[in-house]
């Protein structure tokens, strides 16, 4: 037999188990009874299995890259994988859907776990999903049919909280897989949301803003006649294509509909201006987080030895940065970064890239694109020339390919695929879009040594600044206003004592020490101890269970979830 009786029967136990069809595992094991066959590229799991099957010339069968997400039911114990049976001759497979991806994710996760295959099913599974469409007449007469969406991924805990996104690509697999994520998200970060996300089908770019609002306001009506929207039921908050202005719209109208009795009607979304019962330092969070996540992985030697650096390596300080996307993630990463001591020397968005091996003035850049629209020519009118100006596709994939010690993937989902893995040169990479690495450019990634950092984490500062900003709604007041005097008058007192018995302290310096503390500063307090936090204990997980961060993330936050539903009694209804 030339396919191992262990795998053999592992296979023929989900077949018994109904995972996957019978055809498939038929033709797979017919294959094994011919000499001149071979297996690679082989997944199964809850979820999926994929099979390709080569025949060519070679005299022995082999099973190669074997990835299991499922039971051993001879020992009652979950696996998580069977490596080197044989071996892998080439990658050729499909890469999966954006859901899949996710489903993919979580399964390879839940092989770490003793957890019931149900109870897993459950925490993976979508809720509730909502699609509506409803006619729109734009500016110029036409008429068309909007699609919408919204997912509520998991109640275990209420609100669920997740983006609202306008782009010509959604769709409902999509809207689900980025809602499972922001339960994950959330979990991961201790903030006590589930997870949901949504979406309307249209290029904002198509639209004035008076339609904009019109097509805003239409769709919070609808999620509102279907009960998925509510401070305390869903509350959402800006994604791709929306901001400050769109969330303002939704509260609004939110509030006009319900605010007669309710008083926390404008918590209903998260991202609003400041003016309008938002939060200061929200429009940074994501990439200030992203920051902190950078520094905290940087600095432990266990993850930088991985990553093939010295002890004396240890840091971000002089390394080298490569941003893709420059939105309003992208550019606060970078900015940070650079800011911080770390040298940026590549940075792209849609319209192109640009490489700089010594370092790229973030600010400059920023400043050309709000004019422009584009990173590119942002040094035209400068003495100093960049290395290398690309423009479209080309130069987006020069960036990904640049030599650079870190690359932060601040765009959108599945960016790095198997057609390009082979070509990063990062030593790590910092997930801060969503499901910007499919699962089999990470497997690449891996086998090269280099380090991927989820986005279930490094992209997490978005929402643990929602979660302030909706506390912030709830009690309506601003952070540090009922302490900032007292903590003024409590320094100041203690300062006094000090010069007293003669102390000595400079002015300036007495003033800083003085101040008490802006709304800013307590949310960036409240970011940075949240994401040390999360990113040490995934860490911890990592090492104890010896996965990726990604794996162990995912095993901190479904742990997390399955406690809370287990003690909330879900499981026995």
């Amino acid at each position: 037999m030339l396919l191992s009786h262990r795998v053999r029967n592992y296979v023929m136990k989900f077949q018994t188990k109904g995972f996957v069809g019978n055809h498939v595992l038929r033709n797979w094991l017919n294959s094994n009874s011919h000499s001149n066959s071979y297996i690679r590229n082989v997944k199964f799991g809850t979820h999926v299995l994929k099979t390709l099957l080569d025949f060519n010339s070679h005299s022995n069968s082999y099973v190669g890259n074997v990835k299991v997400a499922c039971r051993d039911f001879s020992t009652g114990r979950r696996i998580k994988r069977l490596n080197s049976f044989g071996g892998l001759t080439s990658l050729n497979a499909e890469e999966g859907r954006f859901l899949e991806m996710f489903q993919e994710y979580f399964d390879r996760a839940a092989g770490f776990l003793d957890m019931e295959e149900d109870e897993l099913n459950l925490i993976k599974g979508c809720d509730a999903v909502l699609r509506v469409s409803f006619p729109f007449k734009k500016s110029d007469g036409s008429i068309q049919v909007v699609k919408g969406y919204r997912a509520q991924h998991s109640k275990h805990r209420l609100p669920v909280k997740g983006g609202m996104r306008f782009a010509s690509t959604v769709n409902l697999q999509e809207i689900e897989a980025l809602a499972g994520l922001m339960t994950l998200k959330c979990a991961t970060m201790d903030i006590p949301f589930g997870g949901g996300k949504g979406g309307v089908c249209i290029d904002p770019v198509d639209y004035s803003e008076k339609d904009l609002e019109k097509i805003c306001r239409r769709f919070t009506i609808e999620l509102a006649k279907k009960n998925f929207i509510g401070p305390g039921r869903d509350v959402a908050g800006p994604d791709l294509g929306t901001g400050e202005r769109e969330m303002s719209w939704m509260a609004d109208t939110y509030a006009m509909l319900f605010g007669r009795n309710d008083i926390n009607a404008h918590g209903v979304v998260t991202g609003k201006p400041e003016n309008f019962g938002g939060i200061a330092g929200r429009r940074q969070a994501t990439g200030l987080g992203v920051f902190f996540c950078v520094k905290e992985i940087m600095n432990n030697k266990f993850w930088m030895r991985k990553a093939g650096y010295t002890d004396e390596e240890l840091g971000y300080l002089g390394k080298r940065f490569a941003v893709q996307g420059f939105g309003q993630v992208g550019y606060h990463s970078a900015k940070f970064i650079q800011e911080n001591g770390g040298i940026v020397v590549g940075i792209c968005d849609r319209s192109g890239g640009i490489l700089k091996n010594t370092g790229i003035d973030v600010e400059a850049v920023r400043k050309h694109k709000d004019e422009t629209g584009t990173v590119l020519g942002a040094y035209d009118s400068r003495e100093e020339k960049l290395d290398e100006s690309i423009e479209g596709t080309d130069g987006v994939a020069a960036v990904l390919a640049c030599d650079t010690d870190v690359l932060v993937l601040a765009a959108t989902q599945q960016q790095i695929n198997v057609s390009n893995a082979d070509a990063v040169r990062a030593k790590l990479i910092f997930e801060a879009a969503n499901g910007p690495v499919t699962p089999l450019a990470e497997e690449i990634l891996d086998g090269k040594g280099c380090i991927v950092v989820p986005d279930v984490l490094v992209s997490a500062g978005g929402v643990t600044v929602s979660y302030f900003e909706w506390l912030k709604s709830l009690s309506n007041v601003r952070f540090g206003r009922l302490t900032k005097n007292w903590e003024e008058k409590s320094k100041t007192m203690l300062i006094d004592t000090w010069e007293q018995i003669g102390g000595e302290i400079d002015a300036r310096r007495k003033a800083e020490i003085i101040a008490g503390p802006s709304e800013q500063d307590i949310v960036y307090s409240g970011l940075h101890d949240a994401m040390i936090t999360a990113s040490q204990a995934t860490i911890a997980t990592s090492q104890k269970l010896n996965c990726n961060l990604r794996e162990a993330a995912y095993c901190n936050a479904i742990q997390k979830i399955h406690s809370s539903i287990t003690n909330s009694g879900l499981l026995l209804a």
